[in-house]
């Protein structure tokens, strides 16, 4: 019938366009250059310094390490990434957590390197996605890139910062 067939080939277009929709989302990654973890790949990061809004870090980061002006627009997720593979190495146990944003780019130029940088590159998810620990950081990157497509998209004013005198 008619219906039948409109309704597949809706179903074969939002499929077309979610494929190309994927195709196009690009994230973009720095190399570390001189940390532990150096030569691996990882989103644009930092300690939060003290008394600093961590949403104003974020853009601070992205700006040090890329070059771009990024404005965070939400939160995709807070990932715990326990780095028990550092243990017998480094001979500690890091366990940071990492506060991933969404956002756009307002401005800026992608630089190629600096000094805690060794290149930065814009990736697609199936670039991401087999990564493995010997070139991806954390594992939990991947994992918010499959949130930042599931929508995961939380407010920015869910990350309350005070400064108590």
């Amino acid at each position: 019938s008619y219906e039948t067939w409109r309704k597949e080939c809706l179903h074969k277009l939002l499929e077309l366009w979610e494929q190309s929709l994927r195709k196009m989302a690009r994230f973009c990654l720095s190399k570390e250059a001189g940390t532990r973890d150096k030569g691996k790949w990882n989103l644009p990061a930092g300690w939060v310094d003290v008394g600093v809004n961590p949403v104003e870090m974020v853009k601070k980061e992205v700006k040090e390490e890329t070059g771009l002006d990024f404005e965070p627009t939400g939160l995709i997720g807070i990932y715990s990434s326990l780095r028990a593979d550092l243990k017998e190495k480094h001979g500690i146990t890091p366990h940071p957590i990492s506060l991933d944003f969404r956002g756009k780019i307002v401005g800026g130029k992608l630089i190629d390197h600096n000094d805690e940088i060794d290149e930065v590159r814009w990736f697609t998810p199936d670039e991401i996605m087999p990564m493995d620990k010997n070139t991806l950081r954390d594992e939990n990157i991947k994992i918010s890139v499959q949130d930042y497509f599931a929508g995961r998209n939380f407010p920015l004013d869910i990350i309350r910062h005070t400064v108590q005198k």
